[in-house]
């Protein structure tokens, strides 16, 4: 696949509210550039955006697709500060200088549809409710997050989040990457490769290691992890929404789903068997659920 990396200078709002430099977000772009119709795609919490290039070339002769690297992960900059990585107006603040940026290239309104990959989701939810994106983002997917996020499952990802471990090959770097990646899934064997070639960056001493700010996970250690409730914020949301369950996830209880059914934007669920946390959006049943969802 092609490498059609792009970059955008970005305010960098603070925790302390000292001063920070403005820093760069990368993002790839998909499909006609002219076309009104914008899918911005946005990952996990270490993930990055050329996890969306499978879903990417399914929709880009229907839609400009636009996939982010969120601050700290794949190509974008690095927080000068650890504690920024904490802070969610920093997150939406990228967010909505990305969409602005790429208004600014029509002459029309676009039409705006968001697809999270668990952080990601939940950052196109709260983007959804804020008074300057309300009336721009027309549809929303969400994939295995709510407004209810167990201490337990934070626990888990809290474990391996941060520990910056190094690989002497690109094979033992897979390896591992795909034993901390079992609740993805059944993948191919080209699509976990594809996935640690752009997880992936080798350091100065030929070793192998992840493609993000290992200060992500030192920085949630800084904190109490208790459950995160956010049912206000899911309340407050009214655009059509679509959420894809991993039926063994940690992170999305069937409990929550169902009131997320029943709250809110009365979300569609959809719940994929064999997964956990989460579903990548990678194999053609999920593409198609989304790409159903986004082109009817």
């Amino acid at each position: 696949m092609d490498d059609p990396f792009k970059k955008l200078l970005v305010p960098t709002p603070s925790a302390d509210k000292k001063p920070r430099k403005a820093r760069q977000i990368a993002y790839t772009d998909w499909g006609d550039p002219k076309n009104p119709h914008v899918v911005i795609c946005v990952h996990g919490l270490t993930r990055n955006c050329r996890d969306f290039d499978y879903l990417a070339h399914a929709l880009k002769s229907e839609c400009r697709v636009i996939a982010v690297d969120v601050a700290g992960r794949g190509r974008s900059d690095w927080l000068e500060q650890a504690c920024d990585y904490n802070f969610p107006p920093l997150y939406l603040s990228d967010a909505t200088s990305l969409i602005a940026h790429i208004q600014a290239q029509y002459n029309t309104k676009i039409t705006l549809d968001w697809v999270g990959i668990s952080m990601g989701g939940l950052i196109g939810m709260i983007l959804s409710i804020q008074p300057q994106t309300r009336t721009t983002i027309r549809k929303l997917i969400m994939s295995d997050i709510g407004p209810l996020i167990p201490a337990t499952a934070l626990r888990r990802i809290s474990d391996y989040v941060g520990l910056d471990p190094r690989f002497d090959t690109f094979e033992a770097f897979k390896a591992y990457m795909k034993k901390i990646s079992v609740p993805f899934g059944p993948l191919t064997d080209a699509q976990w490769n594809h996935m640690a070639i752009y997880s992936m960056q080798k350091y100065e001493d030929g070793t192998y290691g992840f493609r993000y700010d290992p200060r992500i996970g030192t920085s949630l250690k800084g904190f109490e992890i208790k459950d995160i409730d956010l049912w206000q914020q899911w309340d407050q949301v009214t655009v059509p929404t679509l959420v894809l369950r991993g039926a063994e996830s940690d992170l999305l209880s069937v409990d929550t789903a169902a009131q997320m059914k029943m709250r809110g934007p009365k979300a569609q669920i959809v719940e994929l068997p064999g997964i956990g946390h989460a579903p990548t959006i990678m194999n053609e049943q999920q593409i198609q659920i989304v790409r159903n969802f986004i082109c009817c």
